[in-house]
């Protein structure tokens, strides 16, 4: 405070009289950041991981390599849990290979689910629908 003759006997008046206002500008910048970090993490993960027609397609291609090697057991896994309690490990060959070497088609939507064409070289082919179940899991030939 300085000391001296002043005009009023209260003294010099305060400066600033009313009370500090705040910028929007940090909450902007934080919200914007935000928004920013989700798509991010969203094209991350499309770029990572495919489209679900290309998962469809991976996990089918897992699941045939499998059951094709004799590894019952993975193929069993990925099953979805209908398919598991109605098949033992041992019978999901016989209900899902056909002869020859698998080939997959193009894949499509069937609502929630993805359906994966299969071409058999031996002859045959057959629709395995692939659903998200726990990760994504087969649920059915047809």
């Amino acid at each position: 405070m300085s000391t001296g003759p002043f005009l009023y006997d209260e003294g010099p008046a305060p400066l600033h009289t009313g009370v500090p206002q705040r910028s929007g500008k940090l909450l902007v910048l934080i919200m914007g950041g935000t928004v920013l970090v989700a798509l991010l993490v969203v094209v991350l993960a499309y770029l990572i991981r495919g489209s679900g027609s290309d998962q469809a397609t991976e996990v089918s291609g897992v699941f045939l390599t499998a059951l094709a090697a004799g590894d019952t057991e993975t193929a069993h896994a990925l099953l979805c849990e209908e398919e598991r309690a109605r098949l033992e490990p041992t019978e999901v060959a016989d209900a899902y290979l056909g002869q020859g070497e698998p080939e997959l088609g193009e894949v499509r939507r069937d609502g929630d689910a993805r359906v994966v064409p299969v071409r058999w070289s031996g002859g045959g082919s057959a629709e395995l629908t692939v659903i998200g179940q726990d990760g994504l899991r087969i649920c059915g030939v047809g």
